[in-house]
């Protein structure tokens, strides 16, 4: 297996999935600013924003989940 078609199916190992929760993760730290930002202001529209933002960041989350548990042995990264 050559090394590009390694890289390619970095994304479906456990190790690519690992770093998509880390990305989404970290990127929730930004809809937590912006939520207490939006409060303080009392920007409605803002706060509403911050909560959408949350709720996909969520779903992306629980998808990735799912995902790490659909990889098993069959990582690409391994063999």
């Amino acid at each position: 297996m050559s090394a590009l078609s390694k890289a390619k199916g970095f994304k479906k190992s456990r190790a690519g999935t690992y770093l998509s929760i880390a990305t989404t993760a970290f990127g929730a730290m930004s809809v937590v600013k912006q939520a207490r930002k939006a409060r303080t202001e009392s920007d409605a529209l803002l706060l509403l924003d911050a909560v959408v933002s949350a709720a996909a960041i969520a779903t992306g989350l629980a998808i990735l989940v799912r995902e790490l548990k659909r990889v098993g042995d069959d990582d690409v990264l391994f063999g």
